[in-house]
This record gives C-alpha cells, sequence and structure tokens, in this order.
C-alpha cells in the first residue's frame, strides 16, 4: 500500500512475507487462511527484525521527499493502525499464556494492565432527551485524525436517560453469578444463552476458583481476585445479561458519546447495545483501504472507550471500537444506563 506503490523500484525483502503477513486484504494478495495462522513457526524472530529494518530504511527514503496528501493519509492509517496492534499484542499474549495451566508470568510489572481500580463514583450522569451531534468534528475536536468510521457527523433523537459514572466491579459481578446468572436464561438473550451453554461458560475469562477463593489471571501471574477493580474482559452476552439482572440497560453507542465528557473512561472498552453499522453517508474508499472498516459492518457491537492496554492518546470520544458478542479476551467492562 506504500512501498510497492510509491516508491520507485522498492526491492521487497522476501515476495512470499506478502502472504504470510496479509491479515484480510482481499484487494492485495490472497490472504493466509487466519484459523492456521498460529502454525507458522517462520520466519524466524531474526528474519522479522531484519525484514523490519529493511522497511524501516526504505520509509525513511520515502518520507525524506514531499508527500502528497494521499500518501500522508495512508501512511497516518497506518501509524494508527500500529497503535491498534500494540494493543492486540497485550490481549493476544495474554490470551496464550491464559491457556496455560501453569499461570506464567509475563512482566510483574503488567499487573496494571488488569488491577484497574474500580471507579469510587456510584452516581448517575442525567440527559435531557433532544437532539444530538453525532460523529467525528474536525472543527472541534483536538484530534486530527479518526477512522472512516466515524465520520459522517449527524444528530440523533435521544430520549431522557441516565448513565453511571463508575464501571460495574468484579464485587458486583459475583453477585450475579452467585445469583444463578449464568444458569438462568431469563437473563440472557437467545445467542447467548446458546453460547454458554456450548461453551459451558460459567464466569468471566480468566477468572479460576482456587481453594474456594477466586483469582484472576494476568499477565503478571494469576492474582486473588480484588472485588473493587472493574470486571474485564467480559463479552456482550455477559454484559448484556448482566445488565437485565440488574434491572437496568447498556448504553446506546451515542448515549455514551453524548455524555463522554462528564464520565471516567479509558479503564475498559464499554459494550454498547448498538450493532457496528455506517453512519450516514459513508463511503467504502477506494482500493486495499476500503478493506479496514466497511466490509466489517456486520453481526458485531460497537464499544465505546478505551482499557489499560490501549495505546496513549489513541482512543476519543468519538472512536468505534467493534467486536463479535462473543468476545472476551480484549479488555471489555460494563458501564449501566436507564431512561428516566
Amino acid at each position: 500500500m506504500v512501498l510497492k506503490t510509491h516508491l520507485v523500484n522498492y526491492p521487497a525483502f522476501d515476495p512470499d512475507f506478502t502472504l504470510l503477513f496479509n491479515s484480510y486484504y482481499q484487494s492485495v494478495a490472497r490472504p493466509f487462511e487466519r484459523t492456521m495462522r498460529g502454525v507458522i513457526t517462520r520466519p524466524t524472530v531474526a528474519q522479522v527484525y531484519a525484514y523490519r529494518e529493511h522497511v524501516d530504511k526504505f520509509m525513511r527514503e520515502l518520507l525524506r521527499a514531499e508527500l502528497t496528501q494521499e500518501l500522508a493519509d495512508i501512511v497516518t492509517i497506518g501509524l494508527n493502525h500500529e497503535q491498534q496492534h500494540q494493543e492486540l499484542l497485550i490481549t493476544d499474549l495474554k490470551y496464550v499464556f491464559g491457556l496455560n495451566p501453569t499461570w506464567p508470568i509475563y512482566d510483574e510489572s503488567c499487573d496494571y494492565l488488569s488491577d484497574t481500580s474500580g471507579d469510587a463514583e456510584t452516581e448517575w450522569v442525567s440527559v435531557s432527551e433532544g437532539l444530538y451531534d453525532i460523529g467525528f468534528d474536525a472543527a472541534q475536536s483536538e484530534d486530527r485524525f479518526c477512522f472512516d468510521n466515524e465520520m459522517g457527523r449527524h444528530k440523533v433523537y435521544l430520549q431522557d436517560f441516565k448513565i453511571s459514572k463508575s464501571l460495574v466491579t468484579n464485587s458486583e459481578y459475583l453477585a450475579f453469578m452467585q445469583a444463578g446468572g449464568y444458569k438462568d436464561f431469563s437473563y440472557w438473550l437467545d445467542e447467548g444463552w446458546a453460547w454458554v451453554q456450548s461453551e459451558s461458560i460459567q464466569h468471566p475469562l480468566y477468572w479460576q476458583l482456587k481453594e474456594g477463593r477466586w483469582h484472576h489471571y494476568t499477565l503478571a501471574g494469576l492474582k486473588p481476585l480484588d472485588l473493587n477493580v472493574s470486571v474485564a474482559h467480559i463479552s456482550y452476552y455477559e454484559a448484556e445479561a448482566f445488565a437485565r439482572w440488574k434491572g437496568y440497560r447498556l448504553p446506546t453507542e451515542f448515549e455514551w458519546e453524548v455524555a463522554a465528557n462528564d464520565l471516567n473512561w479509558g479503564a475498559r472498552w464499554e459494550w454498547t447495545s448498538s450493532a457496528y453499522a455506517p453512519y450516514p453517508g459513508f463511503k467504502i474508499a477506494d482500493g486495499a483501504l476500503g478493506e479496514y472498516n466497511g466490509k466489517f459492518m456486520v453481526n458485531q457491537m460497537v464499544l465505546r472507550g478505551a482499557s489499560n492496554a490501549t495505546a496513549p492518546d489513541h482512543s476519543r470520544v468519538t472512536y468505534r471500537n467493534f467486536f463479535h458478542p462473543h468476545s472476551q479476551w480484549q479488555y471489555s467492562g460494563i458501564r449501566l444506563s436507564r431512561y428516566i
């Protein structure tokens, strides 16, 4: 997308790498089967570092020249995409290590990634009904960049509602479990209940009951569960079931965005009740960049905010993250809302 297209006579490091490192771009080349990527044992780490040095060398050469706006935009997207992968490296490392029954310690200093203090506030933010502007506004935002799925600023009508200042804690979620939340179908969407049954889900990802006490796996190893910490690694199905058990609901992504400046957010990606869909006027870009967001706008739910694993300054109030409703491996949590 960058060097092969914009740098004359760019020498590819290894032609096979286009296949190996292509995750889903059909317009670039045939992607390698996702479910089989974990079995790839080559290239070696040394070869990957050499590949990075090769790319960095020619990127420096390219960036020394005057850039067109098109190229500048592509490079900027690439840098933001790299920040997304910095977060995914953390969450993927935790998932792989979390499958190990010996609970290996990756780094003692990484404990903070899951042990965020729960929000001490238990108040609700009230928002009055009316029309609100939703989406990225370059004129008013401190950010100069946004992804295409944030664009298409438009008006949304909201009813009177309240949204909690605090995220749901481990203590609150444990009460849901102890009340039989995973055994009572009445709290669950039909697909969520089928998921619970087929996958034998009984608790959040990384929770372990050891000698009668709940623990959770962190990158610093297995730790006793801190009841005051915001619950993490929750699927949309679990978040929705908990909200229903509690007598509340999940906010829409529009409610979250309108109230965001009055919320303490950034510790957990927060599930909303909004399906991931295009904003009015959204247009899929031409070429490979058109595969970045638009083609995933089906069967996924929107999360707002950020998490402690998110790269600094990478998120903003209009940022739209999205995952399938059964996904648990992200640092995802729960914020409740209700109509007034």
